[in-house]
């Protein structure tokens, strides 16, 4: 293990996949000391292990339905968070909901950042008309608040999980694509692009192969943070009966059906709250400190 450790410490390594494994290495312990950075990777690993695990961990099928156990209060027998109005378990509805919250971001997460990605790192590189066009178009979709524009393309898609994720995709992108632009305007003038010009390279392989990866870091930092603001949106549509549609165990739809029992049984509608809440400050714990590690102008601290 010192060996490793040496290795991955040189200050002068031999290849570039030991520079690589170097920098990642030296990241996680600039990860490692931010508590409430680690605090927040461990409810998303915990977010993670409970999507994957749902099926083993429930206590219960989450669609079965039993009239008689309705509305029972947390630590009632075999329900340990209560049950809903059809005597579903709530905990194992909020278990396997963690699936269907996991699905959507992860599906955000590889949708939004790459359009935003393309969009700003062509608009930065190109420069003049180019530039304009794509920023006016970016600008359009920022004009308008995204749960505002998210249920308009629902509305026009149709409710479904599918035409959520595309909805929330499709309002989510303009902000990579404005961070990526302003790094790319830093470094299309840089020398090392200028010298990758001169030796024949086209446009789109400097764009792929040395722009990309310098905004990588800040796209990386803003999609962690972005991920709290896809869940609750994803939530919203939810509520509204605009995204998962039921008996799916969403946790937006969990609290919609619950609202109606909040003051009597409160914990219909406040256990997938609880659930929202803790996963929303998990992405932001983590999203913060990767923006320590990620961030050159912090590496030194």
């Amino acid at each position: 293990m010192t060996a490793l450790r040496a290795w991955l410490t040189d200050p002068n390594p031999a290849s570039r996949r030991q520079a690589r494994l170097g920098q990642l290495w030296l990241a996680w312990l600039r990860l490692r000391r931010n508590p409430l950075a680690m605090a927040g990777l461990v409810i998303v690993a915990a977010l993670v292990a409970v999507a994957v695990l749902a099926p083993v961990l429930a206590p219960h099928d989450p669609l079965a339905q039993d009239l008689t156990r309705r509305l029972l209060p947390p630590g009632a027998p075999g329900h340990l968070l209560g049950t809903d109005e059809f005597g579903r378990d709530i905990l194992s509805r909020i278990l396997h909901g963690a699936r269907i919250t996991l699905y959507i971001v992860a599906l955000v997460a590889v949708t939004a950042p790459v359009l935003g990605l393309l969009v700003g790192t062509v608009a930065g590189y190109f420069g003049g008309l180019v530039d304009q066009a794509l920023m006016r178009v970016t600008d359009i979709f920022l004009a308008f608040p995204r749960l505002i524009l998210a249920l308009a393309l629902v509305a026009v898609l149709g409710p479904g999980i599918f035409n959520a994720v595309l909805a929330i995709a499709l309002t989510a992108w303009p902000p990579y694509a404005r961070v990526a632009r302003a790094e790319t305007l830093t470094v299309r003038s840089a020398d090392y692009i200028a010298a990758v010009r001169l030796q024949g390279a086209g446009s789109a392989r400097i764009i792929w192969g040395h722009v990309v990866p310098m905004c990588l870091p800040s796209v990386i930092i803003r999609v962690t943070l972005d991920m709290a603001g896809v869940i609750l949106i994803a939530a919203g549509l939810g509520f509204l009966g605009l995204g998962v549609q039921p008996p799916l165990p969403e946790w937006g739809l969990m609290i919609a059906s619950g609202r109606k029992y909040l003051f009597e049984q409160w914990w219909v509608a406040t256990m997938p709250g609880l659930a929202i809440f803790v996963v929303s400050l998990g992405f932001n714990l983590l999203g913060d400190g990767l923006r320590d590690v990620l961030d050159p102008r912090s590496a030194g601290r």
